[in-house]
């Protein structure tokens, strides 16, 4: 997965404020969902979400994160439909399984703690994107 910044979105206005963020500043960004997403809105919203962006967004390079909770079908369902990254809490042996399927089928599986910003409750998310967005990386 690329290395990028990563924002996460709670609706379709947040991600077109990170994917317009992306675009106006030239980099990459990751967009995840909140946590246990997958359990609540569902792997069908979360990839039409996704896809709505980058037919808006065509040239950002965007990777897309779906915390599936303790769901591991779920992280198999959402990996099917496209997803590239997921998240999920499962036995060690189960995990192993789905990084192998993960990386079969050109995804990942997320682990450890991400740097992100969350767009929950904030105001005005497209200036809080850019400004994420264009700080200077760590090293």
């Amino acid at each position: 997965m690329a290395a990028a910044r990563a924002i996460v979105v709670h609706d379709l206005a947040h991600g077109r404020a990170a994917f317009a963020a992306a675009a106006e500043l030239g980099v990459p960004v990751t967009v995840m969902s909140a946590p246990g997403a997958a359990l609540s809105l569902g792997v069908g919203y979360f990839a039409a979400l996704i896809a709505t962006l980058r037919r808006e967004f065509p040239a950002v390079a965007a990777t897309a994160v779906l915390d599936c909770g303790d769901a591991p079908g779920l992280a198999l369902a959402a990996l099917r439909h496209g997803v590239e990254g997921v998240r999920v809490k499962a036995p060690r042996a189960a995990l192993a399984r789905i990084a192998d399927i993960a990386k079969q089928s050109g995804g990942a599986l997320v682990t450890g703690r991400v740097a992100a910003l969350d767009l929950a409750g904030v105001e005005d998310a497209a200036a809080a994107c850019r400004a994420w967005l264009a700080r200077p990386a760590r090293r």
